[in-house]
């Protein structure tokens, strides 16, 4: 008990650990701040638009007496609510669509209109949690450890500390573990301060903070390794600060380039394009080189198929459907690919601690791939019923009422 006293007292009188502590602190505190005002901005702005989409559906619903205008002019506002830990790692939410307005067209250029990354993201990252954490707070404990023995080396006591100390290790291992603890505690203390008041549970926090925890080990782990050489100060910091730009940045980078390469897939902009040339090639087409693809997936509207007028709502309907059809291959073979590509990254993420960790805290999160394909599904689930619910209305050319405009699907966002 008193050799801890006694190692407290040192690191208490040391100003510059007691810097890179107060840093990683703030640093904690801060990307805690700045993720939970984030996710409470995109729940304001999902609560106005949740009640806009309801309040101009209203409006529409009395404007139009044809099927094919109501479900023309009527969107739906689709969204993907953030869960209670998301503030602590945003991930996919920064660059993948969390919200669409959908409407009974043909569904794959509306999901990919905003298939967009922020490039600035992309490349950094948002400054949140898992950011401080995985990448930032290596970097101190590197701070905090390279020198406890070389410092000594060179002030010429370390002979004396070890001579009178229980064991060869004992004062550095005292002395490290110390500094160790006090750095995840930084971090942990404000994860769990900011937390548990937005709705996060023990449930999460714990094995969020055992992730912090374990990743901060193994730096210490690194750090112990460097120290048995013997170095200088100098030397072990240029040789750690290496190791944290391999593992950090370069491998992932690495494995990201490496993963593109083996699984290429097609983008939301060719999918889009290649959509929209389907659809408007539509309009120069016979009716019956859109509605025979159509019957084909739709065989109970086979005796409705005839189109007598220039224009009929069905075939407009019917070539929006067939549009989807035409880039079907393409969709698939987007999502499948994200899919192995996830699950290559999964695996390789072990070659990266930081990548590993950050991965881990996004699957806690629900912001990982996952997350976002699982909401890719439930909006493809939702537009089919909106199909469903349309084409009986549209091909037997059944009179817009209040009872059945009552009946059309509504989208139910997951809860938080």
């Amino acid at each position: 008990m008193s050799g801890l006293i006694r190692e407290i007292r040192f690191l208490a009188s040391d100003r510059a650990a007691l810097l890179w502590l107060g840093i990683a602190l703030l640093v904690a505190c801060v990307s805690v701040i700045l993720g939970l005002r984030e996710i409470a901005a995109q729940r304001a702005v999902l609560n106005d638009l949740i009640e806009i989409d309801y309040a101009e559906r209203e409006v529409l619903d009395t404007l139009y007496q044809d099927w094919g205008d109501v479900a023309y002019y009527t969107f739906h506002l689709t969204w993907d609510s953030p869960s209670d830990f998301a503030f602590a790692a945003l991930g996919q939410r920064d660059t993948s669509p969390w919200k669409h307005q959908i409407r009974a067209l043909a569904l794959e250029g509306q999901i990919y209109e905003t298939d967009a990354e922020n490039p600035d993201f992309a490349l950094i990252g948002r400054f949140d949690f898992a950011f401080a954490a995985n990448l930032l707070a290596p970097l101190l404990l590197i701070l905090l450890l390279h020198d406890l023995r070389s410092a000594e080396r060179t002030a010429g006591r370390y002979e004396l500390l070890s001579a009178t100390a229980a064991s060869q290790g004992s004062p550095w291992f005292a002395r490290a573990a110390l500094r160790t603890g006090a750095l995840a505690l930084c971090l942990i203390a404000p994860l769990w301060a900011g937390g548990l008041p937005g709705g996060a549970g023990a449930s999460t926090l714990i094995p969020a903070s055992l992730v912090v925890i374990l990743h901060i080990a193994f730096w210490w782990g690194v750090c112990v390794l460097v120290d048995r050489y013997g170095w200088t100060s100098p030397v072990n910091l240029t040789a750690l600060v290496g190791a944290w730009l391999a593992l950090a940045v370069i491998v992932p980078a690495a494995i990201k380039v490496s993963i593109e390469a083996a699984v290429p897939l097609p983008d939301g902009g060719e999918i889009l394009l290649t959509q929209r040339e389907a659809v408007n090639d539509a309009w120069d087409l016979p009716k019956a080189a859109t509605m025979e693809p159509f019957i084909e997936r739709h065989p109970a509207w086979a005796d409705y198929t005839e189109v007598s007028q220039p224009f009929e709502w069905k075939w407009y309907y019917a070539f929006q459907q067939v549009g989807d059809q035409t880039v079907e291959p393409l969709s698939q073979a987007y999502r499948d690919g994200r899919i192995r590509r996830d699950r290559l990254a999964g695996s390789l993420a072990w070659l990266s601690p930081p990548a590993l960790a950050e991965r881990a805290m996004q699957a806690l999160a629900d912001t990982n791939v996952a997350a976002t394909l699982t909401y890719e599904q439930r909006v493809r689930a939702f537009h089919k019923a909106l199909r469903e619910y349309y084409y009986p209305r549209l091909f037997r050319g059944e009179p817009v009422s209040t009872v059945s405009i009552e009946q059309r699907p509504q989208f139910q966002g997951k809860e938080s």
